[in-house]
């Protein structure tokens, strides 16, 4: 039987208008410290995006994803954050924010290979 580690994981969403409370999901970011994981998938469905009332600036909105994604590789790349030690760099990516990408609530579960186990998530929660 495969070991089972504990793993933490959020939902990337776009969220164009607060005030509306509409957002779609384009992303999932995990975090498994026991196999030293963290990591970002994201896909945006520009024809999706269109359908907001409020305009999405798609340029914009593929740097910050793009920035958590450096983040998440860690290193000079991703700043001041990217140097944090990883369960901090995850801590930072999953805080409560109030912009155009947010994170859903931190949802804990175990797996035996986080990659697999991102995908997984990344296929069913925004695919």
């Amino acid at each position: 039987m495969q070991e089972k580690h504990l793993f933490e994981y959020a939902v990337l969403r776009v969220v164009p208008c607060v005030e509306r409370e509409e957002f779609l999901n384009v992303g999932v970011v995990l975090y498994c410290s026991s196999q030293g994981f963290l990591q970002t998938l994201f896909h945006l469905d520009h024809q999706r995006l269109q359908a907001f009332t409020t305009p999405v600036d798609l340029d914009e909105l593929h740097a910050r994803l793009d920035a958590f994604a450096r983040i998440c590789a860690g290193g000079k790349a991703g700043g001041t954050i990217g140097r944090l030690p990883i369960a901090s760099r995850f801590r930072w990516l999953t805080a409560t924010r109030s912009t155009i990408v947010q994170t859903s609530p931190v949802h804990p579960g175990l797996c035996t290979d986080a990659q697999e186990t991102l995908d997984r998530l990344f296929h069913q929660l925004v695919l």
